[in-house]
């Protein structure tokens, strides 16, 4: 008998991820503007993390507040 073969898993090597925000110098992210933080949602509406999107912990702090803070005045869902 002949003994199963096993696969070989590779992982893929991927280029690190640049927060977009530190690249064009944001110092303050505005919750006022809804097309920007409608790209760092789900379609439910929730925050996605930062290994997803790739900012950093200083820009992801103020994403979020943003969010929030739009969600209140429902400019976000």
């Amino acid at each position: 008998m002949q003994k199963p073969r096993r696969k070989s898993r590779r992982r893929r090597t991927s280029k690190p991820k640049i927060c977009r925000f530190c690249e064009s110098k944001v110092n303050y992210i505005d919750f006022k503007d809804p097309d920007t933080l409608r790209k760092f949602q789900t379609e439910k509406g929730k925050i996605l993390p930062r290994r997803i999107t790739g900012t950093c912990l200083e820009h992801q702090k103020m994403l979020s507040t943003a969010i929030k803070r739009a969600r209140i005045i429902s400019l976000v869902y």
